[in-house]
């Protein structure tokens, strides 16, 4: 049985080695220990029988804006839903924050659009999102990621 629970300081080593991979390969963004340290508090994972199988991260920019970001699944566990409730918690952390749109860079668009985002031009998002992410990725400044915005208008 899945569970979700907010992530703590002691998780990061087992963040750390699940996104190893797809931080190799450019699909998801290093983060360092510390960073993950400052942001902990916006970390939800994924457990089974008090193993790591997934985590993600609701980014605030603005009263506006937040972003579900460094979203993985372990790849024995993928195909179970895990990712989508995942998501699901997320939109409804950005709803009790207030937040009226969610913001999503990903190689796995048709993921979201069955979530319920939709697709934007890159030239749409926040200019901090480019300078304090962004510039950090391998592919920058050529990036394939598709950006998809959820509206929390959906949700009512």
């Amino acid at each position: 049985m899945i569970t979700l629970t907010k992530a703590t300081l002691q998780d990061i080593p087992a963040m750390q080695k699940l996104v190893a991979d797809e931080v190799a390969s450019g699909v998801i963004l290093a983060r360092s220990d510390d960073e993950l340290a400052t942001n902990i508090r916006s970390y939800v994972l994924a457990k089974e029988a008090g193993y790591l199988v997934g985590y993600t991260a609701l980014h605030v920019h603005s009263p506006r804006m937040a972003e579900i970001r460094s979203l993985i699944v372990d790849p024995d566990f993928r195909g179970q839903s895990i990712g989508q409730k995942m998501v699901t918690f997320m939109l409804e952390e950005a709803e009790a924050l207030g937040v009226e749109e969610v913001l999503v860079l990903t190689y796995v668009a048709d993921f979201f659009r069955k979530l319920g985002f939709e697709e934007i031009d890159k030239e749409s998002i926040p200019e901090q999102k480019i300078w304090t992410d962004c510039i950090k990725c391998i592919h920058f400044p050529v990036c394939n990621e598709v950006s998809l915005i959820y509206s929390m208008g959906k949700r009512q």
